[in-house]
């Protein structure tokens, strides 16, 4: 007969908790982002009737449904077709922290006690340690990788204890090249030929290529670190 005490045993309702969270994440990234039950052109008409406290609105609004995994550039590009390049970057950036900051905090509401109880106590407080030390650094980074939903990092990130001081730091440092080209883009879309169209998409190309060099050089960096964990026991004093 297996014993209740077990590790194995112990786990289980920590894994079964964290399963059912990202079937979660999952199910509402497909109802949102792919089967479209949102409907973000009411929402940006909406905003648009709130007069003087729009950009505010749109702030608001925007963090929420991104926290719901409406696609940013969607959003981003609403912002600039409402209030214009320069404004409208700043309601962006405004909004992407505002996502940061929901998703973290319903992430470590939901995953943060089952993720600890799995990487056990040491592993944890290591990676407390190394959160400290470069948690921003690692917000600002994910922010330049093409392809990662935001919102489902920010989820991840505060499953794992990001401090909501980082998150927001480097949700805004990180988000800067991208809600200026997506909102650029949203304010040129009257006519893509513009000078403002093509600074944008020549930003996008330049920061894409510093994301994928930056996620090849952090993965290669990761390799490395946990190769050379492995081999230290190995070694003989």
């Amino acid at each position: 007969m297996a014993d209740d005490d077990s590790p194995g045993a112990n786990r289980r309702p920590h894994i079964l908790r964290l399963v059912a969270f990202a079937a979660f994440l999952f199910g509402l990234f497909y109802l949102v982002a792919v089967a479209r039950v949102i409907d973000v052109d009411n929402m940006r008409a909406l905003v648009a009737s709130a007069g003087p406290a729009a950009p505010l609105a749109y702030i608001v609004m925007s963090a929420c449904l991104g926290a719901l995994f409406v696609p940013g550039p969607i959003l981003a590009a609403g912002s600039g077709v409402l209030f214009g390049p320069v404004l409208g970057t700043f309601v962006t950036l405004g909004a992407t922290v505002g996502t940061a900051v929901v998703a973290s905090l319903i992430g470590r509401r939901a995953g943060r006690d089952s993720a600890r109880a799995l990487l056990g106590a040491q592993r944890a407080d290591r990676l407390d340690h190394q959160i400290e030390r470069g948690g921003l650094w690692a917000v600002v980074g994910q922010r330049f990788v093409p392809g990662v939903s935001d919102a489902l990092a920010s989820y991840a990130f505060g499953a794992f204890g990001v401090p909501l001081w980082q998150m927001a730091a480097g949700a805004f440092i990180g988000s800067v090249p991208r809600a200026f080209v997506y909102t650029a883009l949203g304010a040129s879309i009257g006519d893509l030929s513009a000078p403002l169209a093509y600074t944008a998409i020549g930003v996008w190309c330049i920061t894409a290529v510093i994301g994928a060099f930056a996620a090849h050089r952090g993965y290669r960096s990761w390799r490395s670190h946990h190769s050379g964990a492995d081999q230290a026991p190995e070694q003989t004093p």
